[in-house]
């Protein structure tokens, strides 16, 4: 079986994480990857602890999987030619180069439409076309500052924080992924391809006002921006007697049969705690009741509790017990394997499920410049061009 993506063709002139998110996307569906990288290589092959060789860290493992490496020197004249030449022949083009260095390597949509009219152009932006930031650079925290997300701490925690992962990168990274999806069903109708642009800046001030605009949403506004249960201090994991758990009883049935097993059964005809507006108007005082009750117990005794009266709860995992997770267990999540230079490896499988097939075979991410002379050779080059190409330094291999 293969993926829904099979015979997909995917160049990736992408580094550091949202666009090797998109791209793992693409390439976990049984799409074609091939990894275009500079001299010295995606940066995100040093940025992390915990390597065994040299450039290749547990990240860039983890966000590279099913891609071919090959290395290009695009600003030497025969390396731009070999690019160009990988791009008339592909179907999906995705960078987060900025727009104006796109264009000095003549890389930009309108030039390789002239080349490639089916060529799906996705440029991963950190500012979208017309705003006063375009083509400036930013990385995720600067993304997170702008946004809104380091203002939800501040509002919830009282300074200002980013989420301790790169998650603009992964949102926006995956709003990639879907955006050529959407692209690659047009083409399908219309047999031409098209440029896709995906701001970073812009879908996060989206995702962020969407949960946040609230009262704000209508104009004049009826009341402030936030969600007070989100950004209340108890919207947290929780102390118990023994550790932490979460439980969330959100609708009627859930929230009374929380106050019954909590041992508060008055607070069912408590004005503030009758429906679900009465307890988003009054989520501090709710939330104090949760934390309230939670302390008398385990974890162990409130997670049976709940689960007898179907509260959804769940106890708290550190990154550590992430690994020994048993539903995770379960369903295969954790999976390893040997790669050819790194050893055993840990990785996680592809949650999603299709019944018409999946892609079977996983490639190991790529040592840099691994797959240049295959790649070079289905692009119709002979030995002797390549290894012109080589001695030039407009291509390079792994060592």
């Amino acid at each position: 079986m293969s993926g829904p993506l099979a015979g997909l063709r995917v160049v990736d002139l992408t580094t550091v994480v949202v666009g090797p998110i998109c791209t793992r996307t693409l390439a976990d569906q049984g799409a074609e990857v091939i990894k275009v990288e500079a001299p010295g290589g995606d940066i995100l092959r040093f940025l992390a602890a915990g390597s065994r060789s040299p450039a290749m860290s547990g990240k860039f493992i983890n966000f590279n999987r099913n891609k071919r490496s090959i290395g290009l020197d695009i600003k030497r004249p025969e390396g731009a030619a070999a690019l160009r030449a990988l791009l008339a022949k592909a179907d999906v083009f995705v960078s987060n180069v900025r727009p104006a260095g796109l264009e000095r390597a003549g890389l930009d949509f309108a030039t390789l439409r002239a080349l490639n009219p089916r060529l799906i152009h996705c440029s991963i932006l950190a500012f979208g076309r017309g705003g006063r930031y375009f083509n400036r650079p930013a990385y995720d925290p600067i993304i997170q500052s702008l946004s809104g997300v380091a203002g939800t701490f501040h509002r919830a925690t009282g300074e200002p924080r980013f989420v301790p992962m790169v998650m603009t990168d992964h949102v926006t990274g995956l709003i990639a992924a879907q955006s050529i999806g959407f692209a690659l069903y047009r083409r399908e109708r219309t047999g031409l391809g098209e440029a896709v642009e995906v701001p970073m800046f812009e879908n996060m001030a989206s995702f962020v006002a969407s949960e946040h605009l609230g009262a704000a949403t209508f104009e004049p506004p009826e009341g402030p921006t936030g969600d007070g249960r989100l950004l209340s201090p108890f919207y947290r994991p929780l102390p118990t007697k023994d550790g932490f758990i979460t439980a969330h009883p959100n609708n009627n049935r859930q929230a009374f049969a929380f106050f019954d097993a909590i041992g508060r059964p008055e607070l069912k005809e408590d004005p503030r705690f009758r429906d679900p507006l009465s307890r988003s108007r009054n989520a501090a005082a709710y939330f104090e009741v949760r934390a309230e009750a939670l302390r008398q117990k385990t974890t162990a005794e409130w997670l049976e509790i709940f689960a007898a009266v179907d509260v959804p709860a769940a106890p708290y995992n550190s990154l550590d017990d992430l690994l020994e997770d048993p539903h995770l267990q379960d369903v295969g999540f954790w999976q390893e394997m040997d790669h050819p230079t790194e050893g055993r490896i840990r990785r996680t499988a592809v949650p999603n499920r299709f019944s018409n097939g999946m892609r079977e075979e996983v490639l190991p991410a790529p040592r840099l410049g691994q797959h240049t002379r295959e790649v070079l050779r289905e692009l119709g080059h002979d030995e002797a061009a390549i290894t012109a190409l080589m001695e030039s330094g407009a291509a390079f291999e792994a060592t």
